[in-house]
Order: C-alpha cells, then structure tokens, then sequence
C-alpha cells in the first residue's frame, strides 16, 4: 500500500470515525410518495416500528411510527451536524428552536451542557418519492466546551461556498479548500478555531475527472468516504465504492473518478486527545460525567418539551425556515 494511503475499510453503518470525529451516518432511504400527512403511503406491516432500521422496500422507518425519523431525545458534551443532501429534514428541541432544511442545507447543533431535540423525515411529496440522502456527523467538544450553552445554526444551501472545478465540485461545509472559507460554524465548536484545521468537504468529481486535496497539518487525522459511484484511484490504488480511505493529511492526495462520476464527503481535523466516556447520546470526558449527565436529564429533562408530540413535525406546505431560540424566524 503506498505510504500516503494509511489504511481502507469498508464503508458500515454508521462509518468508522477518528478523533475529533465521534460518529457519522449517511443515511439513504428511497421513501415512497407521502400518505398527506407526511407518512408514507404504503403498508408499514411487517416493520418492527419504533426501532426499524431494517432496509425494506429500500428504506427505513428508524424510531418513527406515522413519520420516518427520530422522535425526541437528549445530547449533551458534543454537536452534530446534519448534510441534507436529498429531501427533508424537520427540527424540533427543547430550546424551543424548530425548523425545515434540505436539498442541501445544513444544520449545526451545539448540545454543549444538555438539549433534547427531534429530527423527522417528511414525506412532503404526495405525487412522487420522496427520496432521503443524509449525512449526520457528530463533532466531539473538549472537557472545556462540554458545558457551553446549547447553540442552533442553521447554513443554507444557497450560502454555503462551492467551489467549481473544471473536472469536480467542492462543497466547503467547515474549514476550508485552498482559499475558499466556510461559513462560521458554531462559536464553541472544535472547528470555530482554524489552528483545529477542522473541515468537511462534499465533493463530485465527473467520470475519468480528477481533484487533488490540498495539504494539511502533520498531526491533522484526514479521510476520504466515497459513498457513491463505481471506482475511484487514489494515488495508485483503484478503491470501490463504499469504502473510506485514511490518507496522510500533509501531501496533496489525487482522486480520480472511473467509471461513473464519484460522490466524496471528506472529514478532517486534528484530534482533541481527551479521554471520551460515551452512552447513547451522552459524550463526557469521564463515567462519572455519564452518571452526573444522565441523571441531570432524569430530573431536568434538559428544559423539558415544549412541543405537542415527541415526533414533532411542522406543517404539510411548509416552506424550509428556521425559528430560532429567541424567536427570530428565516423563511427560506
């Protein structure tokens, strides 16, 4: 194997992460046309609803029972940051913060000291498909950042830079690609200092096209997902589809698509290098944080629900927006 390739694995579910990295989830789901009420319209017998991560009829219902997706639930110590690349995604959580994003927005969540939120899949289309590609990364914070107070971004596909190519397309959702910057992620994260060299890249590159990733920091952690297309070569290897690729950050690293065009999201950052004590959605330093953490949200829910129902989602025509803690509203 050539040196500036560290290791390839295949591609599960969720994919395998590095430091400061904690989790990432791609998921795609072919959901059928919706019922009206944002539901499929199609028998759900068969599924084990409330827990199906089954892939039947080519898609998942995950812990939804009418709507696909994740019906409330606590975090704390960490952010996620969830890609909406196909369809929709409707936010709900505690801080009363609520939302719709997709076909490439973006939304960056602080958990910090505790929040619970819901994430649910509309099917808002009642006359076609209603197709789900998604991408949820979770970013560690450091023991000094665990209690910042909970923070909601949202970044907008029409505002986040892209960077194109003769050959491919950069979508530069943290960090940076050569000159081209980021929108400003949240202000407590690990990315929100640039000597972290934090960065989330979703790339295109078309059939027997070619993009070279620029150099990084030594003690920079980089990999490459291809998640989509036939065959990439990096450097000398020819690589299939589903597979992740751990690259030395501090030389430039040629990809190129073979086949068919080649779908890439890149995560890189320099490690935090704390102990992690992870449970469910709780990542602390130490157990006895878990302890301390999860029995906080037995007493305290974490500011409790202010919404209806726990799989909480907006309503059937609604447009994307974002309503924000402090009730600032952004209709898109």
């Amino acid at each position: 194997m050539n040196d500036k390739i560290k290791q390839i694995f295949e591609l599960g579910f969720p994919w395998r992460t590095q430091d400061p990295f904690l989790f990432c989830a791609y998921h795609l789901d072919q959901y059928p046309k919706g019922d009206g009420k944002l539901g499929p319209a199609d028998s759900l017998d068969g599924r084990n609803l409330g827990n199906d991560f089954q892939l039947k009829d080519g898609y998942r219902m995950y812990h939804g029972t009418n709507v696909p997706g994740f019906p409330a639930h606590p975090h704390r110590g960490f952010e996620t940051i969830t890609i909406a690349n196909k369809g929709y995604c409707d936010h709900s959580d505690s801080l009363g913060a609520a939302g719709r994003f997709g076909e490439g927005d973006v939304q960056w969540m602080t958990a910090g000291s505790g929040v619970q939120h819901s994430e649910m899949f509309p099917l808002i289309y009642t006359d076609k498909e209603n197709t789900l590609e998604l991408f949820q990364i979770w970013l560690n914070l450091p023991a000094k950042n665990k209690f910042a107070d909970p923070h909601f971004k949202m970044l907008w596909h029409e505002d986040i830079p892209v960077l194109k190519l003769e050959q491919s397309t950069v979508t530069v959702i943290a960090g940076n690609f050569g000159s081209l910057n980021a929108l400003a992620p949240a202000p407590n994260s690990w990315a929100a200092d640039a000597n972290n060299d934090v960065a989330i890249w979703n790339i295109n590159v078309r059939t027997n096209g070619t993009i070279t990733l620029p150099k990084a920091n030594n003690r920079t952690i980089r990999t490459v997902y291809f998640y989509e297309g036939d065959t990439i070569k990096v450097l000398d290897k020819e690589i299939p589809s589903n597979h992740g690729i751990e690259v030395t950050p501090s030389e430039e690293i040629e990809i190129k698509a073979l086949g068919k065009p080649a779908n890439i999201l890149v995560l890189q950052g320099q490690p935090i290098n704390e102990p992690v004590a992870k449970y469910g959605p709780f990542v602390m330093n130490t157990d006895e944080e878990l302890e301390i953490a999860m029995n906080e949200f037995r007493t305290t829910r974490f500011g409790g629900w202010p919404w209806r129902h726990i799989d909480n989602v907006h309503e059937n025509n609604r447009g994307r927006f974002a309503k924000y803690p402090d009730g600032t509203l952004i209709e898109k």
